[in-house]
């Protein structure tokens, strides 16, 4: 008789692990295509099938009513993305008309955005200083840069 209830019990214990392991969390699925944002939540076995039919809905969708270019936005305009093209704008602008440190020029170029090392910067108002478009005045480790020559 013992037997036949630890066979029973054992058996019990493996229907709930079966069931267990069927009964396991749904996966959660975000994506986002152009302006479109969906959520699916679905079981393991279910989820490629979901997410197919959907991109091909989507896809199906922005073919016919052409939201691909409502949702292009006109580009921004071009900005002076090297540090020493953003100092030359500076220079451009007229800002070394009067000398600046190199605390100075950091600073400027953080209000305006751009956040570039220090040691970048240094260098860059070197190149300059080479480029005579700047000219050095003072001592090492506390030079001041100004305007050289006029910008054209």
């Amino acid at each position: 008789m013992r037997i036949l209830h630890n066979s029973i019990y054992n058996s019990g214990k493996l229907m709930k692990h079966l069931t267990e392991k069927q009964q396991k969390p749904p996966i959660r699925v975000k994506m986002k295509i152009g302006d479109i944002e969906f959520e699916i939540e679905a079981q393991e076995d279910q989820i490629q099938t979901a997410v197919d039919r959907i991109l091909a809905t989507v896809t199906e969708r922005l073919k016919t009513t052409n939201l691909a270019q409502v949702a292009e936005r006109p580009a921004p305009p071009p900005r002076a993305e090297t540090c020493k093209g953003v100092i030359q704008k500076l220079w451009e602008e007229n800002w070394f008309g009067e000398p600046r440190g190199l605390d100075d020029v950091h600073t400027e170029l953080a209000r305006r955005g751009f956040h570039y090392d220090r040691t970048a910067v240094a260098h860059a108002l070197v190149d300059l200083v080479k480029d005579n478009i700047l000219t050095r005045i003072g001592k090492p480790r506390r030079y001041q840069y100004a305007q050289k020559r006029p910008p054209t």
